[in-house]
């Protein structure tokens, strides 16, 4: 007999969703988070990380966001809700329990975490996401580079900065907001293929997500995807524009070369640099079902719209663009989550007809 109907591999925002549309369908659920409390990497980010979308446009299934709706959450408050939402969830989450290997034997899955226990379901949801693995891209010239070289995700605030030149590649809001931050006491250059694009907060007097909800556009099915820049636009209230319009950060285009401690720029001209900061994103970690067959030679998940190509049973949940603009964001992983379990029980409903 399985342990559970449903085992959930990640305890932050998408697993959490995860377990709540499981047991929305009375499937007895654990949920096997790696750190030692189910809140996902939040406490990891940089420490002035603000959301973009309103609390009202930031909670999961089931529970709001407390607080006033129309505020810009902080990291810290953040984290407060998960660790509210993760009470509220009638379902079993073994903290420190990291899943080292995941098998199949054709009608169960055993995960098996890094304490030597196993947990056995027919169902398995990969929900650790997409930002366990930070994307670190090879830079020209980087083996001569003698400065130091982080991911956005080991930066916590300026305070080891003070004073430094400092590059920061990329041209999302992570890479603006953290340019932005460090240049008012450090001397900063945003880094990026393609200038930063600002799109305005609040346009008309309403934050975009307002017009996203009543477009539809943060539903849009997948296959109705906008191709275009694959750095997401700046969401501001003219703060980032203005202060990448006055220098601080100064916004060029990527350097070409590194040797020691100087970048050298397209347009021929050298500048010293101490710190290099990589804000190129993340890949998704999912070590735990190499041996599975279940993805892609890059380790990428073979699904569509979430739902495993290789394996029944087998589904993620917070992936980036996994069926819309907002899968992978607070407010689309409960949706993605609610479809996942909705295909499973018409399967299920099918092999039983």
């Amino acid at each position: 007999m399985p342990d559970y109907d449903a085992i959930v591999i990640g305890g932050g925002q998408s697993g959490l969703a995860a377990a709540h549309a499981l047991r929305c369908a009375n499937l007895s659920t654990a949920v096997l988070e790696a750190s030692d409390e189910p809140v996902g990497s939040w406490p990891r980010y940089y420490d002035s990380l603000t959301l973009f979308s309103p609390a009202k446009y930031s909670a999961l299934p089931g529970l709001p966001f407390p607080g006033d709706g129309d505020r810009y959450p902080r990291r810290d408050e953040v984290v407060d809700y998960l660790r509210l939402y993760a009470k509220t969830l009638d379902a079993d989450i073994h903290v420190n329990q990291r899943v080292e290997t995941v098998t199949h034997d054709g009608h169960l899955y055993t995960a098996t975490t890094d304490t030597g226990e196993t947990f056995t379901a027919p169902r398995i949801v990969a929900a650790t996401g997409g930002f366990g693995s930070p994307h670190i891209p090879a830079l020209p010239g980087q083996d001569t580079f003698t400065g130091t070289i982080i991911h956005a995700g080991a930066y916590r605030n300026p305070t080891d900065r003070t004073g430094e030149d400092v590059i920061v590649v990329g041209a999302g809001n992570s890479a603006v907001q953290i340019a932005a931050e460090l240049a008012a006491t450090a001397r900063v250059t945003l880094a990026s293929r393609t200038p930063p694009k600002f799109v305005p907060q609040r346009p008309l007097g309403r934050d975009m997500h307002f017009w996203f909800t009543v477009t539809g556009l943060d539903t849009l099915p997948i296959g109705h995807r906008i191709r275009g820049p694959s750095t997401a636009p700046v969401f501001d209230a003219g703060r980032y524009r203005s202060a990448v319009a006055n220098g601080k950060p100064r916004a060029r285009e990527m350097f070409t070369g590194l040797a020691g401690r100087t970048a050298l720029w397209p347009d021929g001209t050298t500048t010293e640099v101490d710190t290099i900061i990589l804000a190129t994103g993340y890949i998704p970690h999912l070590p735990y079902f190499s041996n599975l067959g279940a993805l892609t030679a890059s380790g990428r998940p073979r699904h569509r719209k979430g739902l495993s190509t290789t394996h029944n049973g087998l589904g993620y949940i917070g992936l980036e663009w996994q069926r819309s603009l907002s899968s992978a964001s607070l407010r689309g992983v409960g949706r993605d989550a609610k479809y996942l379990v909705t295909q499973w029980n018409r399967q299920a409903s099918v092999r039983t007809a």
